[in-house]
């Protein structure tokens, strides 16, 4: 189990660290006029249906007791504690190497559950995210026409893809599940009393998924200090679709593929419960 951290909410954790270039100011949410009469009569939140819910451990089978307490992995600590736990997973890690290079370990259940939930929309939580900024600066490249997002500019995310593909999708689903009541308190606290964190991870999943597939150099805009797509249509994705498109056609595609690889397989271990 050491040697798979969380390997589903590490592998979006990873594309995450190509927003920082392109960073915008959240968009003002706008306020809707209540009338007298609604604010007399409020409305009782109802639970949402739980879609995708993860299991819970199993009881022995007669005679196999003593093999699963033998078996049996330690407590999960504390939310807030979790950090040093975390680090030693991270460290059991022998097939990646520089994953302090990579990722911010303090409060790193905290900033991955931040930085999922807010995939899907307009802006991501600098501040917050589980992964560091890329090596280098954008690479633009100047074509009849403006500036695009230049041909190597790929390379600069090659570490994340390559850690995202160097991880078991069985092993990373059972660490999951094993850590997922840590993943669950977190969400909840950041504002979701209600909801349930695995419901949102597959839902971010399959909107990542429908982020479109461009071919040829994309092109850009600077209006002022930040870029932006000059495409109107590719400047209103999420947060999320547009990491994916500025990370290059290539390594969207090969994340792409790993994501419906561990979807696959949480959904299959999910229903098979």
């Amino acid at each position: 189990m050491k040697k798979s951290l969380l390997g589903i909410v590490l592998l979006l954790a990873a594309a995450a660290a190509l927003y920082l270039v392109f960073y915008q100011p959240p968009a003002q949410e706008p306020t809707q006029a209540v009338g007298v009469a609604e604010q007399q009569q409020p409305v009782e939140p109802t639970e949402p249906a739980i879609r995708y819910p993860v299991p819970e451990p199993q009881a022995p089978a007669p005679g196999q007791e003593q093999e699963q307490a033998e078996q049996k992995p330690a407590p999960l600590p504390a939310l807030q504690q979790s950090d040093e736990t975390i680090q030693e997973t991270l460290a059991g890690m022998s097939d990646a190497k520089g994953l302090e290079e990579l990722f911010v370990l303090k409060n790193f259940i905290q900033r991955v559950v931040v930085t999922i939930d807010n995939l899907p929309r307009p802006t991501l939580p600098v501040k917050q995210l589980p992964t560091r900024p890329p090596a280098g600066s954008f690479i633009t490249a100047t074509e009849a026409g403006g500036e695009v997002i230049g041909p190597d500019n790929h390379r600069r995310y090659a570490p994340y893809v390559k850690f995202a593909e160097s991880l078991d999708s069985q092993a990373l689903v059972a660490t999951y599940v094993h850590y997922y009541p840590l993943f669950q308190e977190a969400y909840r606290e950041l504002g979701y009393p209600k909801g349930y964190f695995n419901d949102r991870l597959i839902e971010v999943i399959d909107h990542l998924l429908e982020t479109p597939r461009v071919e040829g150099p994309i092109r850009l805009v600077r209006p002022k200090i930040l870029y932006h797509f000059a495409d109107p249509a590719l400047e209103s994705l999420s947060a999320g679709q547009k990491l994916l498109l500025r990370s290059g056609a290539d390594n969207a595609e090969r994340i792409k593929a790993k994501l419906r690889e561990i979807r696959r397989v949480l959904v299959t271990r999910i229903s098979s419960r």
